[in-house]
Formats: structure tokens, C-alpha cells, sequence
């Protein structure tokens, strides 16, 4: 069942379980800019947002200008605390690495692609022992728009060489759940960065809590 098909990863929330970091890494370096953001916030407003992303949408909630340069400088402030956190506590998501190893094993070809910054994702990965799984990776510095626009899934297309129809998405946010549909491909999500209830009131294609004694075949792969 696995000869041509393909799998695009999200990365944060769908392999690591790492958004607390994010949250609590751009929740800290607003606020040395004078910016308040809170976690319930972050978790409805911010998923989906790269770095640029983030500090532009809570510069302009707060209905201040945001220069290029401080913007530079903010997006490295905040990768430094996140670098910190994630090497002081690594977490993947339950049964994340046999389920990618089991579709490695089966041959379908993988990809990764999020809003996260690309040595985040080599880091992460590397660390796992999940590199050598992956054909590729679609980061935030290779798109110039994020989730829900579905450039990213595109490109992912592009790297996995296969038609839309032939592959699935795997996501955790309702942004990277449309960018999926919009690339034309089924979407499976995990239930770690919204409830359950409010994932399934966008109907997408497989909706499972963690990879745990999941098997690849139960992926919602498009009829032969």
C-alpha cells in the first residue's frame, strides 16, 4: 500500500511537543518589549504564525510600529530562550517516533513541513534520531507565506515528487488544517494544541489524540 505514497509532517505539536516552549520563549520577549500576552492568547491567536509572524500580529494588537531591524532582533531573542528550553527538555509526542519509523520502514516518502525556523527542526530531529526518515524540509525561511496559505504544503509536494492525491498531511492547528486542504490533500490531525471537540468541528480527514498504537494504514489515504 505504501509504494507512492507520501506523509508531510507539521513539526511543532505533530513530532515534538515543544509549543509550551514557544508559548512561554514569545511570551517572555514581549514582554521586555512591554507587550502583554497570555497563554490562553497564544494558544488561539498564535499557532500556525511563524516568528515573523507572531511579533507582527502582537506589535500590531497592541497598535505599535514594528521596525525590520527590531524585528531581527526579537525573532533572535526569542530563538535563545526557546534553544534553552528545548535542549532542557525535549519532549516528542507520544508515539511519534515508531509511527514515523514504521512509515519510513514501509517506504512512504516524508517531509517535513512548519513554521518553524529550519535549525530548530534539524536539532529536534537530529537529536531523535529521526533525520535520516525525511526527504526533506519545508521551514519558515523557505516560504513567504505561512499557514493557512498552503505554499508550504506545495513545496512539500514538491519534494516528496508526488501528486497531491498520493499523500496526507498530519497537523495539530485548524491554520495548518487548511493550508493542507488547500494544497489539495487529506488532513489527519492530534488533538495536542486544541480539544478534540474543537478539531472535529472542522471535519478533518482522521482525528487521533497521539501516535500511540496507531498503525500507518489508518492514515486516511485516498481510495486506489
Amino acid at each position: 500500500m505504501s509504494a507512492g505514497r507520501g506523509v508531510c509532517f507539521d513539526f511543532n505539536g505533530v513530532i515534538v511537543d515543544d509549543e509550551r516552549h514557544h508559548c512561554a520563549a514569545l511570551i517572555a520577549t514581549l514582554a521586555e518589549a512591554t507587550i502583554p500576552l497570555d497563554q490562553a492568547t497564544y494558544y488561539r491567536d498564535y499557532l500556525g504564525y511563524d516568528d515573523r509572524g507572531c511579533f507582527r500580529h502582537a506589535f500590531e494588537a497592541a497598535g505599535q510600529s514594528l521596525e525590520a531591524s527590531r524585528l531581527d532582533a526579537l525573532i533572535e531573542a526569542k530563538g535563545d530562550r526557546y534553544r534553552a528550553l528545548i535542549e532542557a527538555d525535549l519532549t516528542l509526542i507520544p508515539g511519534a517516533t515508531d509511527f514515523i519509523s514504521a512509515l519510513d520502514q514501509a517506504g512512504v516518502r516524508l517531509v517535513v513541513v512548519s513554521a518553524a525556523r529550519r535549525w530548530e527542526i534539524e536539532h529536534v530531529l537530529a537529536v531523535a534520531g529521526l533525520r535520516q526518515a525525511f526527504r526533506g524540509i519545508v521551514s519558515s525561511e523557505d516560504v513567504e507565506r505561512t499557514k493557512p496559505d498552503p505554499e508550504g504544503y506545495l513545496a512539500g509536494l514538491r519534494l516528496l515528487g508526488l501528486p497531491a492525491e498520493s499523500c496526507v498531511v498530519i497537523e495539530d492547528s485548524l491554520p495548518g488544517l487548511a493550508a493542507g486542504r488547500a494544497a489539495g490533500m487529506r488532513v489527519a490531525m492530534v488533538a495536542t494544541s486544541h480539544p478534540a471537540a474543537e478539531l472535529s468541528r472542522a471535519a478533518p480527514d482522521a482525528l487521533w489524540d497521539h501516535f500511540l498504537n496507531r498503525t500507518i494504514e489508518e492514515l486516511p489515504w485516498p481510495s486506489a
